[in-house]
C-alpha cells in the first residue's frame, strides 16, 4: 500500500502490538476531513478486543492495522485495559457512531459516498434511511458485500470510476481490512473505512445494545444474548484471552507486551 501519513506520534501508542490513537470523537471527524482534503487514499481502522486478540496471532491483520493511517479505540474492554497499562485514551469512539457523523459531514460539505457490503436488500434499505435523514448526501454508488477475489479489480475500477469521496465497507472482520489493503490505490478513493454490521444496524435488521450497556461496556453481551451461535466463541474466547494478556503484563511488565 501506498505510504501515507498518519497521526503524529504523540497521540499514537502501542497496545499489545497495535497502534491506537488518542482522539476522541471529534478530533477522528476532523482528522478524517483533514485527509479527505490531502485526496490521498487512506485505510481507517477500528481496534476492538477481538481485532487486538486475533492480530497477537495474524501477522498479516497487524500489519495491515498498523499501516492505517487512523487507528480508533472501539471496545470498552480496550479503552479500559489500556487505561490500565496508563495509556490515556480519551474515549471510546465506536465504529458505528463515526460511521454515523461522517456521513453527515460528507452531505455538509458535498463528499461522494459509495456503499460496499451486506445483501443488496440492506444496502438499498440502509441508503435510503441515510438519504432520507441527509437529504442533501450525495451517493456514488453501492454494491452488496458476495464477491470473491476474482471479483475485486473490477469493484475496484467501479469504485474508482464513480468519483466517490468516501467508501464505507460493511463486511466482516478481517476481510473488510484485507480487501481495502489490497485495493485502496486502485480504488483511488481518499477516505476508506470498514464498518462491520453497521448496514444491518441502520437498515433496521439487527438492534444495537441500549445506551447503559453500552456505557457499560456490555455491548459484546447484548450481541451476545441476541446471537448466541454466532458470537460466543468470538466474544466469550477472545475476552478471556484479553484478561489474560493483561494480567500477564501487569506482572512481567508491559514493555515485554509491547505496550507504550
Amino acid at each position: 500500500m501506498t505510504r501515507i501519513e498518519t497521526i503524529k506520534p504523540k497521540r499514537r501508542r502501542r497496545f499489545f502490538g497495535a497502534n491506537i490513537d488518542l482522539l476522541t470523537m471529534e478530533e477522528s471527524v476532523q482528522a478524517v476531513e483533514n485527509f479527505i482534503g490531502r485526496r490521498q487514499p487512506m485505510q481507517h481502522v477500528v481496534v476492538n478486543v477481538a481485532k487486538l486478540v486475533a492480530m497477537q496471532s495474524d501477522d498479516e491483520l497487524r500489519r495491515v492495522v498498523n499501516s492505517c493511517a487512523i487507528v480508533n479505540v472501539d471496545g470498552q474492554g480496550v479503552v479500559w485495559g489500556a487505561r490500565r497499562m496508563g495509556i490515556a485514551v480519551p474515549e471510546r469512539v465506536a465504529g458505528i457512531d463515526l460511521f454515523e457523523r461522517l456521513v453527515n459531514l460528507a452531505a455538509e460539505k458535498g463528499h461522494r459516498t459509495y456503499f460496499l457490503g451486506a445483501t443488496d436488500e440492506i444496502i438499498r434499505e440502509t441508503m435510503t434511511r441515510l438519504q432520507s435523514r441527509h437529504p442533501q448526501l450525495k451517493i456514488a454508488g453501492s454494491r452488496n458485500g458476495y464477491f470473491d477475489l476474482t471479483d475485486e479489480a473490477a469493484i475496484a475500477k467501479e469504485i474508482r470510476d464513480s468519483g466517490a469521496d468516501m467508501l464505507f465497507v460493511g463486511i466482516s472482520s478481517p476481510k473488510k481490512e484485507f480487501f481495502l489493503e489490497r485495493n485502496l490505490a486502485a480504488m483511488n478513493v481518499p477516505f476508506a473505512m470498514g464498518v462491520g454490521g453497521s448496514f444491518d444496524i441502520i437498515a433496521g435488521k439487527t438492534k444495537r445494545a441500549p445506551k447503559w450497556m453500552q456505557r457499560a461496556g456490555l455491548e459484546w453481551f447484548y450481541r451476545l444474548l441476541n446471537e448466541p451461535r454466532r458470537m460466543w466463541k468470538r466474544y466469550l474466547g477472545s475476552n478471556f484471552t484479553f484478561l489474560k494478556m493483561l494480567t500477564k503484563a501487569a506482572i512481567f511488565g508491559k514493555g515485554r507486551y509491547d505496550c507504550d
